[in-house]
């Protein structure tokens, strides 16, 4: 298949493929797990101004191992049925591989939003809603979307209040639905999660000491030289955490043009110059790269594409410079790609891992709306009171007294947003080991992508094994 006629949804099974010869399952059961349950694809009639458009939409339920199932929903001309059959696959995959029960879901509505008013994107967005509903689905048991490209909690407070509309019964409404603004059941630490979860995974990989040196890199994420593609919500929050942690940024790609500085780009005021003219170009101290598919091919060691899929393919692959690519966005490398850079020896870590963050997130959102309990709530106030009594019986004994900062800090118990990121950094973490450790110990077996899938079907498979559908 040529690369101009790509189909996301048929590389996606190309790796689930490689990796399935790695497992015990018998094929009945991987092709149960490979396909698609459950494919909506709507269209519906929204009066834009004085004229009615007819918009065409997608939801596709890709597992139901577990229920719900859980995946975003975008908003773009590039909408298709086979791009959202192989976003809700990777969602299956994704959740199985950092231990979320959840099966595979994703969305679509073919509209550029850049072209509406606001009013006129709530109407789109209450309609798509609705549709949802009429289907079965959408439900905080069925089917719990969230936001995804082109879309944000502004959209995800117009779907919870359509969904609680129409079912005004359910108690556990406003689990519908994820990404949701904190006044209306949403956690806090969402917006951050997935760039968040993209350092936590890089910088676990750069921890492997084997790893590193294998790739001629010390051990360690401060020093790293980072190219970052894509300055939207996850690219940048990569781009920040990474920068606190001690990496370089070096590079930043947008659609209109990168920029590249060996020496190093302050992120927000980058981020800053953008938003003031528009582009990246002609920020102070770096060189201008005008056609954006030339930043990728700058020096670094760590490439992370945050964007779209299929940015780093055949033609381009052959010219990737970094040392580690971390795939934030959802498949940015093609088969083709994945297979050069593995002979060349690049660690590659999975989108399907990398960027579950959000996911992850999500979960513990939809994990608080069913128990109507904020974290935190039931803990905060006895954690402080312990390290207080602590605090003061070391002052006693030792004769000693802390200074008011050092009290305050050690005395602090966890906030909401402290819980959720610990429980992402936790997640993170174990889930790079245990695809790592599938890696060591799976003969044949040479990239974390096969390890990661291989993890997923495994879980998977147990998962229908269990529920006694298979002789």
């Amino acid at each position: 298949m040529s690369e101009n006629h790509y189909s996301f949804f048929k590389g996606v099974e190309r790796n689930f493929d490689k990796a399935a010869k790695f497992t015990r399952f018998s094929k009945g059961i991987l092709e149960q797990i490979k396909a698609c349950n459950s494919i909506l694809r709507v269209k519906f009639p929204v009066r834009i101004g004085d004229h009615v458009e007819v918009i065409e939409a997608y939801r596709v339920q890709h597992s139901h191992h577990k229920t719900p199932c859980k995946g975003g929903i975008r908003f773009s001309m590039e909408v298709n049925q086979d791009e959202v059959m192989a976003l809700a696959a990777l969602m299956t995959y994704k959740c199985a591989v950092v231990n979320v029960p959840f099966g595979g879901a994703k969305g679509g509505v073919k509209i550029d939003p850049h072209k509406y008013s606001i009013a006129d994107l709530e109407r789109i967005t209450r309609r798509y809603t609705a549709e949802l509903c009429k289907k079965n689905f959408i439900g905080p048991g069925i089917d719990v979307p969230a936001p995804d490209y082109g879309t944000s909690s502004r959209e995800m407070s117009w779907i919870v209040d359509t969904y609680i509309s129409l079912n005004p019964h359910d108690v556990n409404a406003s689990g519908c639905v994820t990404g949701k603004p904190v006044s209306q059941g949403g956690v806090r630490g969402r917006t951050e999660a997935t760039g968040l979860g993209v350092f936590f995974g890089v910088r676990e990989a750069c921890a492997i000491q084997e790893d590193m040196e294998r790739l001629g890199l010390e051990v360690g994420i401060k020093g790293k030289r980072i190219i970052i593609q894509g300055l939207g919500n996850v690219g940048y929050h990569a781009a920040k955490y990474c920068q606190e942690a001690g990496a370089i940024i070096v590079g930043l790609i947008e659609y209109n043009g990168a920029i590249y500085n060996k020496d190093g780009i302050d992120v927000e005021a980058a981020q800053a110059h953008r938003a003031t003219h528009g582009s990246l170009l002609n920020f102070p101290g770096a060189t201008n790269i005008v056609e954006p598919a030339e930043g990728l091919e700058q020096d670094c060691d760590i490439l992370i594409p945050a964007a779209l899929e299929s940015v780093i393919h055949k033609g381009n692959a052959d010219r990737i410079k970094a040392k580690i690519v971390g795939e934030a966005a959802n498949g940015p490398l093609t088969p083709d790609a994945d297979e050069i850079l593995n002979k060349k020896g690049t660690l590659i870590i999975p989108d399907m891992y990398l960027n579950a963050g959000g996911v992850t997130v999500s979960y513990f959102e939809w994990l608080k709306n069913l128990s109507h309990v904020r974290y935190g709530r039931l803990e905060k106030r006895f954690s402080e009171n312990r390290y207080t009594d602590i605090v003061n019986s070391i002052e006693e004994l030792t004769h000693k007294k802390l200074s008011e900062a050092e009290r305050k800090l050690i005395m602090r118990g966890p906030d909401e947003i402290d819980l959720v990121h610990s429980g992402l950094e936790d997640t993170m973490i174990g889930s790079y080991r245990e695809i790592r450790d599938t890696l060591a110990s799976t003969p044949g077996v040479e990239d974390m992508r096969t390890a990661a899938f291989i993890c997923a079907i495994n879980k998977i498979g147990v998962a229908y094994e269990e529920l006694g559908i298979f002789p």
